[in-house]
């Protein structure tokens, strides 16, 4: 698909914008996936494209944590990562299948949802820091219990995926995890995972529009390791409410467009 001078500069400053946003504290695609879809891609392609665009900087993430992820008991990370890759290439498969207009019906449900998510993630993870959870062993039921719940989220993830990290926080605390940085290590392994899986898919049926995505992925780590710099100078909090401004809007341009004929 060609692209214009103006699309290249729209998703390259969007990549660079979600890198960041991404490094600092998340909310990344509720700028790339509608720069993707004003430049003219298909919703369900510019899905995929966003998927693939974001994915090296989720992976850059992972050896930031990996002190942390030491510290996992590795057959309870193995029954995660199969859940989230089975999970995950259901969601993609169900994606690849679904018609355009469909998909687009469903685009502005799926960022309200992912802004939702979004929004109550601070005070989740804050409950999650200061509750003192009983300590226990993990048995089986609890185990096959967050192994599903896991599945389930996977298989929105490979879908769409906006929010996925506050639902994977959720299901880790119902095993017992205490340490907020042990889970949001775990939550940052799995949703490579989840993304990488889909990702291939993507690939292998022909959903990536190549152009826009190799230029997005050097925004998005131009982003997370430049821009985040600046970024982080400022207050998250601020960060956090224009994210969710952005999403909110988007959200409501979305619906007008897809049911009001805008």
């Amino acid at each position: 698909m060609h692209m214009t001078w103006l699309d290249i500069v729209v998703l390259f400053v969007s990549a660079i914008i979600g890198g960041t946003l991404n490094a600092v504290a998340g909310g990344g695609s509720f700028f790339c996936f509608p720069a993707l879809l004003f430049t003219g891609l298909p919703a369900i392609q510019a899905n995929a494209t966003n998927t693939l665009a974001l994915w090296p900087g989720s992976l850059a993430s992972v050896g930031a944590y990996r002190r942390e992820l030491k510290h996992q008991q590795p057959a309870i990370l193995i029954i995660l990562i199969a859940s989230s890759l089975l999970g995950s290439l259901i969601g993609a498969l169900v994606l690849l299948g679904t018609k355009q207009d469909t998909f687009v019906q469903l685009v502005p449900f799926l960022l309200l949802l992912a802004t939702l998510l979004f929004a109550v993630s601070p005070y989740f993870t804050a409950r999650l820091r200061t509750r003192m959870l009983e300590h226990s062993a993990i048995n089986i039921p609890t185990l096959i219990l967050v192994a599903g719940a896991q599945f389930l989220i996977s298989i929105y993830g490979g879908f769409f995926g906006g929010g996925i990290g506050i639902l994977m926080l959720a299901t880790l605390a119902l095993m017992g995890m205490e340490n907020i940085h042990e889970m949001n290590s775990v939550k940052t392994l799995l949703t490579v995972v989840i993304n990488g899986s889909a990702m291939v898919l993507f690939i292998i049926r022909g959903a990536i529009f190549w152009p826009q995505a190799l230029l997005m992925i050097v925004g998005t780590v131009l982003g997370g390791y430049g821009g985040a710099y600046y970024a982080r100078k400022l207050d998250p909090k601020y960060v956090r409410i224009f994210v969710i401004g952005v999403g909110l809007l988007l959200t409501v341009y979305f619906f007008a467009r897809t049911y009001l004929s805008w």
